[in-house]
């Protein structure tokens, strides 16, 4: 005779504490990866660099992400309902290009004059024009039902020609203007610095800050998640769904406006080519940061540490040496490794399980319910059949019996 050991209460409590302490902590691990990510670059990076950890080093890393976190933060409110917007990129080098423009001064041949327009009306120019084209996005994706990826895919393309088709594809150099014209001052956002800090850092501290309180406690935050998780029921709850996603582009065209005009002063010059590739950047940095693609999952939180993930990575192999085609790679690497890391932490959807249906073999008479018993409606078995039953059957079973054919001769 075999004798199996019983298990106590307290032992199945302990095994049950210890799976949960691992549990808990590969929970922590993934939703934790960018913060641990940007720690580990940062120490791999002061060991093999002593100038790396500066204080000066890390304000002008700051300043470069400073670029990239607002094109990212405003990716992802698009992310957040489940789009996306690849036309970031073109439409910071195109407010760029405007910017500069208008700085240059603008001639007008038919009064034979040259209008120079300050500072601050060129960027307010600028930045609505980047409005205006998420406006575009906007309506192309929510008004007349056009695919995310193929609408901002075209806008990108039109807005980059525009820029080209303005300078004839030169850059627009000398924006720090003269003060007789009134148009001096713009390297102001590149250069200046407020106790301490640079002015591009404390812009996109300032926007992610408003957009981290939006996201958070406002019904506008809300009405975006609600979207992003599931569009149809957010619809059938009353959620504007339309004007959500338009306020999101135009919000990412805002972002990405200002993040044009803050590159354009840094380099005191405007490209048309600026800002190539770097609505992939955008999306890496919103992916590194914990969100979902699928939509209804991401902070702005996690999205800054993407940012900073990726601005610390390059900048820390520029400074080691290490060529700018492996810089690509290993980019590219960082962004396949937090792919699988959001698949492993939020998984795939699970299907609703289905109660299988036994059919009963051909050929197998159906029993008759008995007499008198009561069916799944609360009937009997006697009661009167469905409409669908012949004349002579209603008349069997009401007691009348067909007295068949006459078989006297």
């Amino acid at each position: 005779m075999t004798s199996t050991a019983a298990t106590t209460p307290a032992e199945t409590s302990t095994a049950a504490g210890e799976g949960a302490k691992k549990l808990d902590l590969s929970k922590l691990l993934i939703e934790g990866r960018a913060f641990l990510a940007l720690a580990l670059i940062i120490v791999v990076f002061s060991l093999l660099s002593p100038n790396y950890l500066t204080v000066d080093n890390l304000l002008i890393m700051a300043s470069h992400v400073a670029i990239f976190a607002l094109l990212s933060l405003g990716m992802l409110l698009v992310v957040l309902t489940g789009g996306i917007d690849l036309s970031v990129g073109s439409t910071l080098g195109f407010t760029a290009v405007i910017a500069g423009f208008l700085l240059r001064g603008v001639p007008l041949d038919i009064f034979g004059v040259t209008l120079y327009p300050s500072v601050p009306v060129a960027v307010l120019i600028s930045v609505a024009l980047g409005g205006v084209i998420g406006l575009v996005n906007g309506l192309l994706v929510a008004r007349f039902h056009v695919a995310p990826f193929v609408a901002t895919l075209g806008m990108l393309y039109v807005v980059r020609g525009f820029a080209l088709l303005m300078t004839n594809g030169r850059t627009i150099n000398d924006l720090s203007g003269t003060e007789g014209l009134g148009n001096s001052g713009f390297e102001w956002l590149g250069f200046n610095r407020i106790l301490g800090i640079p002015a591009g850092v404390l812009i996109m501290a300032v926007i992610a800050l408003v957009l981290a309180v939006v996201l958070a406690r406002t019904t506008f935050g809300r009405w975006l998640y609600a979207t992003g998780g599931n569009e149809r029921a957010s619809q059938l709850s009353g959620v504007p769904v339309r004007s959500v996603k338009i306020w999101v582009y135009v919000i990412s065209g805002l972002c990405s406006a200002v993040a044009g005009l803050i590159l354009a002063s840094t380099l005191t010059s405007a490209s048309p080519t600026a800002g190539n590739t770097y609505e992939l950047t955008a999306i890496a940095g919103v992916v590194i940061g914990g969100a979902a693609l699928s939509g209804g999952r991401g902070t702005v939180r996690g999205t800054l540490l993407g940012a900073f993930v990726i601005g610390f990575l390059s900048d820390g192999l520029v400074l080691v040496g290490v060529s700018e085609y492996w810089q690509t790679v290993f980019v590219g690497a960082v962004i396949i490794v937090a792919v699988l890391l959001n698949s492993l932490q939020y998984g795939r959807p699970r299907r609703a399980k289905q109660t299988p249906t036994t059919t009963p073999p051909s050929g197998t008479p159906t029993p008759a319910p008995a007499a008198g018993a009561t069916s799944a409606d609360g009937a009997t078995a006697d009661s009167d059949p469905s409409p669908g039953t012949p004349a002579p059957d209603r008349a069997e079973k009401s007691g009348s019996r067909d007295p068949g054919p006459d078989r006297r001769h």
